[in-house]
């Protein structure tokens, strides 16, 4: 079935709005792409959007581009340890934005959108010894 993102046919009180127009094909959605932690291979898909341009969809991440300070390396990801999106992805090892991942140099924060920019980018998170 397809994802209609267009606009919403309910009024906030609850009653119905009726359209003077049909859907559009532009207003379509697309599913999430779940980005999985992998031991293999990168695994990417295509997209071509609306207008002709082209968005990547990383279906499967096996690293993680880590930046400390002002440094980046590419750093194995180990597991996705939580993810404020949805609880269940963090057993599904899912990564989203603001997901904290656990990799071999530490624990980072995912700062990037890897369903839509085919690249998963993380900060290094500081560990408090307390």
């Amino acid at each position: 079935m397809a994802i209609w993102q267009g606009r919403s046919l309910k009024k906030p009180s609850g009653g119905r709005i009726i359209f003077a127009r049909k859907k559009r094909k532009r207003e379509l959605g697309r599913e999430p792409a779940f980005t999985r932690v992998s031991e293999g291979k990168e695994k990417k898909k295509i997209i071509r959007t609306y207008g002709g341009n082209r968005k990547v969809r990383l279906i499967e991440a096996p690293y993680a581009n880590v930046f400390d300070g002002g440094k980046g390396k590419k750093v194995k990801i180990l597991r996705v340890l939580e993810n404020p999106a949805n609880r269940q992805y963090v057993r599904r090892d899912i990564i989203t934005k603001g997901a904290i991942i656990e990799t071999e140099a530490g624990k980072a924060l995912v700062t990037s959108r890897p369903g839509q920019d085919g690249v998963v980018n993380a900060v290094l998170l500081k560990e408090e010894n307390a």
